[in-house]
């Protein structure tokens, strides 16, 4: 996609122009190695979408974008701690490089980093962009404590499954669209729109994540192989297969995920009630309802349909992914 592309040069042109300088190297170094690997760019590219949509200024947003991004790996640099995760973007993460205290530092540096990258918005769009992008950032901590308890609390729900990816990932999706609209000075009921439709496309894509995570291929996903079965995470796979599988099934589960181990027997046998199950197939239908839900958010925006055809595709291509 064209239009993606140019939207990840003007990203990857900024991150490049801001590149972090300052002293002490040993702070600053992790948090340009994160930010260099880059990934999709997929939320700063949300930020600037937006803004195109409704007419900004893109120079006014580019930096807001950043903002963005840095939040973004300074949650991943966090998570990866709290995971003990030794890989991502198939790249070795930064506290198995330097150690837990400089992941804390520097995630928390990028974290206030992308607070100053606001600075430069007109004072009323300012106190809007920070109003939601410290609630995001609220939002996120309960959802990651939500993941956190989930892995000890006996009975989770559906809806507490879903709450906790709304909060994890699909509100930074929504606000990422949201501040790019409010940039561009959108009316607030098109300023809501475009985040419900982010908020329904994050909650697809994470489900999407839980998916690749034990079916897709682990050399494009850039994780460890099933590392939500090792950490025991009440994924929407779990859940599933807990509601379809036989009594036998579920005390077999039960049994796995009272112990936080290793163990490849523990992969292949919850895998295994997965595939019986067919929660593969089941997930898949969810994400594709979630995108149906984000697409009839798009619709309501009063924008000719030429001008939307781009998030269509982006949801699109986004859920179709490989890694």
């Amino acid at each position: 996609m064209e239009f993606l592309d140019r939207y990840q040069q003007l990203v990857a042109d900024a991150i490049q122009k801001y590149t972090f300088k300052d002293k002490p190297a040993e702070l600053y170094d992790p948090m340009n190695y994160i930010i260099s690997h880059g990934g999709k760019r997929l939320r700063p590219i949300m930020v600037l979408m937006a803004c195109d949509l409704f007419g900004g200024d893109l120079k006014q947003a580019i930096k807001p974008a950043l903002a963005i991004e840095f939040f973004h790996n300074f949650t991943l640099i966090h998570d990866d701690i709290m995971d003990e995760a030794p890989l991502r973007r198939n790249k070795p993460t930064i506290h198995t490089l330097h150690g837990i205290n400089v992941g804390i530092l520097s995630g928390d540096g990028l974290m206030l980093k992308a607070y100053k990258f606001f600075e430069d918005l007109e004072p009323e769009i300012f106190k809007a962009c920070i109003r939601i992008f410290t609630h995001t950032g609220l939002l996120l901590c309960e959802g990651q404590q939500y993941d956190i308890n989930f892995e000890t609390q006996e009975n989770v729900t559906f809806d507490d499954y879903i709450r906790m990816i709304t909060y994890k990932t699909g509100v930074l999706s929504a606000s990422s669209f949201e501040i790019g609209a409010l940039i561009a000075k959108a009316n607030f009921k098109d300023a809501k729109a475009i985040f419900n439709f982010g908020k329904h496309i994050g909650i697809a894509f994470q489900i999407m994540d839980d998916y690749l995570d034990v079916f897709g291929d682990q050399a494009q996903f850039g994780k460890k192989h099933a590392g939500d079965i090792y950490e025991n995470k009440k994924t929407v796979l779990y859940l599933m297969a807990r509601e379809y599988a036989t009594e036998e099934e579920r005390k077999e589960l039960d049994y796995w995920y009272s112990k936080k181990t290793d163990n490849i027997d523990k992969v292949y046998g919850v895998e295994k009630i997965f595939r019986r199950t067919k929660v593969d197939e089941k997930a898949l239908r969810l994400i594709e309802k979630h995108n149906e839900i984000g697409q009839s958010y798009l619709q309501k925006i009063d924008i000719p349909e030429e001008k939307k055809k781009p998030f269509a595709e982006l949801a699109n291509y986004l859920l179709r992914r490989e890694s």
